[in-house]
C-alpha cells in the first residue's frame, strides 16, 4: 500500500469540514419540519446530513479518489420520488448536478473492510443541530486499524465556531471555523490528577449513554461538579482543550456497538492533546472490524492521568 501525504490529507479534511459547516449553517437558517425524515434508528436526518456528506465526499474524491469512504448516509431515501422536494433542497445547497450529488453521497457506502479509509459523520449530533445547539462535522483517516488524522468542525462552539484537528504524533490544534491552520493554537488536556477535581461530559440524549450509571460512577470517583452535557463529538473537543476531564459513553444495552464515525476524529484529538481514549474495559479502540467497534464496549476518554482510576471504577460498578 502506498504511503499518503498526511499534511495534504489534513488540509483537504479541514477544507472539507469547513465547507460542510457553511452548508450546514445555510440549511439551518432555512430548516423546516418537512425536511426531516427518519432512519431505522428513529433519529432525525436533515437536508444538511446529505448535503454535508456530498460536499465532503466531493472534496475527498477530488484529492484522494482511491481511498474509500465509510459514511453515515446513502442516497436511497433521496432517490424515492416521495422525497423529491428534499432531494431538490440537497442539490441546491451542494450546488451541483443532481446525479453527481447522489453519487458523491453514495461514495460513503464503503463497509470499512479496506486497510485505509476515511470515516465520515456529516452531522454528528443531529438533534443538537435541530435544537440549534452543538453538532459537528467529523472526518478521520484510518490506516491499518488506527486513526492517523482527524478533523472536527463544531460550528456552534464558542462565538465563531471551532475546527480542531490532529495528525498522529504531532499534537492537536484548534482555530475558529474560518481561521488559518498555519496559526492554529495547540490544545492540551487538563493536568487534573485526582478524580475528585474532575468534571465529566456526556451526551444530552439519555438514549446515547447510560446517565444513571454515569451518576453512580461520578459518586464513586468523588466527582461533585455537574456533568457537562452536549451533543456530538464536540465533547471530544471539550476534553482535548481542557473544558472537562472525562468523556463517558456508557452502553445503554449489552449488545450495542458504537459506530466508528461517531468517535474516530474525536479520539485522535484527545490522544494528541495528551489524553487517552479506550473502551470501558480499558482496551484500545479497534477500527479493523467494519463500520462498528465490534470488539469494544462503550467509550471512555480522559486527560490520561485519571484514566485507569475511571476504568477501575467502571469495573467495580459492574
Amino acid at each position: 500500500m502506498m504511503t499518503i501525504d498526511l499534511d495534504k490529507a489534513l488540509l483537504t479534511a479541514i477544507g472539507a469540514v469547513r465547507r460542510a459547516s457553511v452548508v450546514c449553517r445555510a440549511v439551518q437558517e432555512r430548516l423546516v419540519d418537512e425536511h426531516a425524515i427518519e432512519k431505522r434508528d428513529r433519529s432525525p436526518v436533515t437536508v444538511a446530513d446529505f448535503a454535508s456528506q456530498a460536499v465532503v465526499c466531493a472534496a475527498l474524491t477530488d484529492q484522494f479518489p482511491d481511498i474509500p469512504i465509510v459514511g453515515e448516509e446513502d442516497s436511497a431515501a433521496l432517490r424515492d420520488e416521495s422525497m423529491a422536494s428534499l432531494r431538490d433542497a440537497v442539490v441546491e445547497h451542494v450546488g451541483a448536478e443532481e446525479q453527481q450529488v447522489l453519487a458523491w453521497i453514495d461514495r460513503g457506502a464503503h463497509d470499512g473492510s479496506a486497510d485505509r479509509y476515511w470515516a465520515l459523520d456529516p452531522i454528528d449530533g443531529t438533534k443538537g443541530f435541530l435544537r440549534r445547539e452543538q453538532y459537528a462535522v467529523a472526518l478521520a483517516l484510518i490506516d491499518r486499524g488506527r486513526v492517523v488524522m482527524g478533523a472536527l468542525a463544531c460550528p456552534q462552539m464558542d462565538e465563531a465556531g471551532v475546527i480542531a484537528a490532529a495528525i498522529t504524533g504531532t499534537g492537536a490544534r484548534a482555530m475558529t471555523l474560518d481561521g488559518d491552520w498555519a496559526t492554529a493554537k495547540p490544545i492540551k488536556v487538563t493536568a487534573a490528577a485526582a478524580t475528585a477535581d474532575a468534571r465529566f461530559c456526556e451526551s444530552v440524549e439519555s438514549a446515547h449513554s447510560d446517565q444513571s450509571a454515569s451518576a453512580l460512577l461520578a459518586r464513586a470517583l468523588g466527582i461533585t461538579q455537574a456533568p457537562l452535557r452536549m451533543d456530538s463529538q464536540a465533547k471530544y473537543v471539550a476534553v482535548a482543550r481542557g473544558d472537562s476531564d472525562i468523556y463517558l459513553r456508557l452502553p445503554t444495552r449489552t449488545d450495542y456497538r458504537e459506530n466508528i464515525w461517531d468517535h474516530a476524529a474525536g479520539a485522535i484529538l484527545i490522544e494528541e492533546a495528551g489524553g487517552r481514549v479506550t473502551d470501558i474495559d480499558g482496551n484500545p479502540l479497534d477500527y479493523a472490524h467494519g463500520r462498528r467497534f465490534e470488539q469494544n464496549r462503550g467509550i471512555v476518554g480522559t486527560n490520561g492521568l485519571i484514566h485507569d482510576q475511571v476504568i477501575d471504577a467502571i469495573r467495580q460498578l459492574g
